[in-house]
């Protein structure tokens, strides 16, 4: 360091300079140290990232799967907040030193159209006579029922046709034409086939399961045999895709949705390689008519194709595939508040204390509240358009004023700022359902019907081809169908099999759609 002294000998440009070079280096060390604090920053945030993911995957593998959270509900802070009771009697015992809850299960009442078999448990003849003398007369009866089980009963069905000749002549034999079968010469009858259909696509029995079941039984059913009978079923009531595909693209609001399936034998590609179902659910005010359709990609033009001429509602997910939708100006596009809801749903889970997450699932939650008490209420369309108006509105934009408020100090790459930039960038698409009555807040209904085909494939774990793949997504389409207009799909696919062979005329096949067929000619019929 110069002296004082020397310092005053040097010229004021002299001073200028030294000035000037010292703020220079002055600007770079703050630079560096800016960069430094930056830097430390970034790692920072994405070591909290790596962090929360870890914390995130260790919850997936060995927490509980339910997205409820502890403090889900005290986090409402209502005194009437609804408690859920499952069905069990609650004892309380006390003890010396603490309260030990028992759960009893209730016994479950047997359904009513059961046929019952009477045992009557007597007293002996001679307790029926009073000490007194007098004879004791039957005031009531206390009854325990017991439910056991027959083994499913097998007959066989003979088509005799006797035949006729001339004894004279010993020519002109007459003999009656065999009815049209279901599947013509085959030891299988509508019944046999739509039970073996039910086992593996309702009950996820794959075939090999269902030979072993038979060999108990003491009946050789090859699966190999079986298969064929679910390919030419296939080949029969195909024709009825293309009208249930139809009354999808006419209902006016269609949901979508897809899920991987694993499928061999696809020419030019190799068995490792993922397929995919597409699920489209078409929600009239009439009717809901469920599409399963096999594609061997995730490719965005299966559904851009299958939808060309559609116009109305679709609800999806966030999935890109979807996105050629916005541009479509025939269809309104609607996003899904249940995938808005899950990364919160997530990070709820893994804080002990209420924190941004659980703000975010309580304001998703309030617009829940309001679709539950539309649905308590059975509220036509009209009344629940109105209902959402009222109330839905103002809380959408109070949860919309919180996310821009949030999205402000929240790190871009944490898994509470994906969830809202997810929501902020689908904005539009998730308050669409505002507009019609009919319409879901989430994409619930097709989920729930993709739910038994992602359970089933855990069982049977592929299929064999893409005719496989193709049967497959056929009765899927059917059985979802049936359970979503309340239809037994084994009785209506049994009536099915019975009257397809009869149609000749597209109007004859459509008659045979499950929501086409009164429910009083499914109620008497008989196998």
């Amino acid at each position: 360091m110069e002296s004082y002294a020397n310092l005053e000998k040097k010229s004021t440009a002299e001073l200028k300079e030294m000035v000037q070079s010292l703020l220079i280096t002055i600007g770079q060390v703050q630079q560096e140290k800016t960069e430094k604090e930056n830097e430390t920053l970034k790692w920072q945030e994405k070591y909290n990232a790596l962090l929360e993911q870890f914390k995130l995957a260790q919850q997936k593998r060995f927490g509980h799967s339910s997205e409820k959270s502890p403090q889900q509900i005290e986090l409402f802070d209502e005194a009437d907040a609804p408690v859920v009771e499952d069905e069990k009697e609650t004892n309380t015992i006390i003890i010396a030193v603490h309260e030990r809850t028992v759960n009893k299960p209730k016994r479950c009442v047997l359904p009513e159209h059961f046929e019952r078999e009477r045992i009557v448990c007597d007293v002996p003849e001679s307790d029926k006579v009073c000490e007194c003398g007098c004879q004791k007369h039957c005031f009531g009866e206390e009854i325990t029922e017991q439910l056991e089980v027959i083994p499913p009963q097998h007959k066989v069905k003979q088509y005799v046709r006797p035949k006729y000749v001339c004894k004279a002549c010993e020519e002109n034999v007459s003999i009656a034409p065999m009815p049209k079968l279901f599947l013509s010469k085959c030891i299988a009858g509508p019944s046999l086939v739509a039970f073996t259909i039910i086992n593996k696509y309702v009950d996820h029995l794959p075939l090999y399961r269902q030979e072993a079941i038979w060999r108990r039984y003491g009946i050789k059913l090859p699966r190999n045999t079986v298969c064929g009978w679910i390919m030419k079923a296939f080949e029969k009531v195909g024709f009825l895709l293309p009208l249930l595909k139809a009354d999808i693209l006419n209902s006016g609001y269609v949901q979508a949705d897809e899920t991987p399936v694993q499928v061999l034998k696809e020419p030019g590609r190799r068995d490792q390689q993922k397929s995919y179902m597409w699920v489209y659910r078409g929600n009239a005010p009439n009717y809901t008519a469920i599409y399963y359709e096999y594609q061997e990609t995730r490719a965005a033009e299966h559904p851009k194709l299958l939808l060309e001429n559609f116009e109305g509602y679709l609800q999806t997910d966030g999935y890109a595939g979807y996105d050629w939708v916005d541009a479509n100006k025939s269809i309104t596009h609607l996003g899904c508040f249940a995938h808005a809801r899950r990364p919160f749903a997530k990070l709820m889970k893994l804080s002990k204390t209420i924190g941004q997450s659980d703000i975010a699932i309580k304001l998703i939650g309030e617009l829940y509240t309001i679709e539950k008490k539309a649905k308590e209420q059975n509220l036509t369309y009209a009344q629940r358009f109105e209902l959402r108006q009222s109330e839905s509105l103002s809380l959408l934009g109070e949860l919309k004023t919180w996310l821009d408020k949030m999205i402000k100090t929240t790190p871009s790459k944490s898994v509470f700022g994906k969830g809202i930039a997810y929501i902020l960038e689908r904005w539009d698409e998730l308050t669409n359902f505002l507009k019609d009555g009919r319409l879901e807040i989430d994409n619930n209904w097709v989920e729930n019907d993709i739910r038994p085909f992602a359970l089933g494939k855990k069982n049977w774990m592929f299929n064999g081809s893409p005719r496989g793949a193709n049967a497959g997504a056929c009765f899927y389409s059917l059985i979802a169908t049936c359970k979503a207009n309340h239809i037994d799909p084994f009785k209506y696919l049994n009536y099915l099999f019975l009257q397809i062979p009869h149609c000749k005329t597209t109007e004859d096949y459509r008659k045979l759609l499950p929501y086409n067929i009164a429910p009083e000619i499914l109620a008497s019929f008989k196998i």
